[in-house]
């Protein structure tokens, strides 16, 4: 009876002790994600966001920190292979067909995605800013997720990614 009364009491204990530990399965946007198609849509218009040929990756990692490069793959080389050595040409295509940034992010009881912090990015204006589910939409369908971006002055961006296996 002794080890009857030690199992029952081991049980409650192990049934009622707190869970410490987020697995993958909560956070729905864990994981990296690679860009499959991304269009803006400025005046009602649907252009591609990055091109004909959108490169990107989003990663998201267990301890709430994300990395998000965003790249049109058609956007030319440089003449010269010394970095900041581009024309003003050649810096202002670069600028506008691509986008780094990162922080942290937070996802809700369901572990959907509710919004991130902008700690550091490629173009500095987005630095420290927040965004919530009113500009920033992550919606996870198996191994796709669509997001939902709206820029500050209003432009929407959408962007389709598949999750890398």
């Amino acid at each position: 009876m002794p080890i009857r009364s030690a199992t029952v009491a081991l049980a409650i204990g192990l049934a009622s002790a707190p869970v410490f530990a987020q697995t993958a399965g909560e956070n729905q946007v864990l994981g990296t994600w690679r860009m499959v198609s991304a269009t803006i849509d400025p005046d009602g218009q649907n252009i591609p966001a990055y091109g004909a040929r959108p490169n990107g990756l989003l990663v998201f990692t267990p301890d709430m920190r994300f990395v998000e490069v965003l790249t049109d793959a058609d956007t030319p080389r440089f003449a010269s292979d010394v970095r900041g050595e581009g024309t003003d040409d050649e810096n202002r295509m670069a600028m506008t067909r691509g986008i780094g940034f990162f922080g942290t992010y937070t996802v809700d009881e369901k572990g959907e995605f509710s919004g991130n912090h902008v700690e550091g990015a490629t173009f500095p204006n987005w630095v420290g800013s927040t965004r919530t589910r009113e500009q920033l939409k992550l919606i996870v369908v198996g191994d796709r997720m669509t997001e939902h971006f709206q820029r500050p002055e209003g432009t929407r961006i959408q962007i389709e990614w598949t999750r890398v296996q």
